[in-house]
């Protein structure tokens, strides 16, 4: 059973349930738009919820607070090199698995378990040929969501880029 929400807020595509440990950022869940909101429990979460109303308003916006993704170590290896794609940008798949020497089904399988995303950007990596998955479908406006972030980040100032 997941902790309960030290946050929940509004984004442009529904709600996020902020989940916290010690002030750290353990996860981030799509909620649908009519969920209650609730305001931030502590000096932690009210840093990860402005850090989150920044980047949904400017993409460019660093996360400045500590998260901890529970993961196996090939997962940990996939997010860490999610976070190193620039905003604005993607890699498929394939590219990802070929920058970590992997296979494109396991790079694709460690995104879809990724539970921080955007501040894990996993919305950055496509399929080939088009969109591709996100969240492994367990949301279910998941690529609508996706493309939302992708279409946010692109439209940041190029001076930003």
């Amino acid at each position: 059973m997941k902790p309960p929400y030290q946050a929940v807020i509004p984004s442009p595509f529904g709600a996020l349930g902020i989940r916290m440990e010690h002030g750290v950022l353990t996860g981030i869940d799509f909620l649908p738009s009519h969920v209650q909101l609730v305001a931030p429990v502590g000096e932690a979460a009210e840093l990860v919820c402005a850090s989150l109303g920044n980047y949904l308003a400017e993409p460019t916006q660093a996360f400045g607070f500590p998260v901890r993704a529970a993961g196996t170590p090939f997962q940990q290896q996939v997010w860490q090199a999610l976070r190193a794609i620039p905003v604005g940008q993607t890699l498929t798949y394939v590219e990802l698995a070929e920058r970590i020497g992997s296979g494109a089904r396991a790079v694709a399988n460690a995104c879809g378990a990724n539970p921080i995303p955007i501040v894990i950007p996993c919305h950055r990596v496509v399929a080939k040929n088009g969109l591709g998955g996100f969240m492994q479908g367990r949301e279910i406006n998941a690529l609508n969501i996706k493309q939302w972030l992708l279409e946010h980040e692109r439209r940041q100032p190029v001076s930003a880029r």
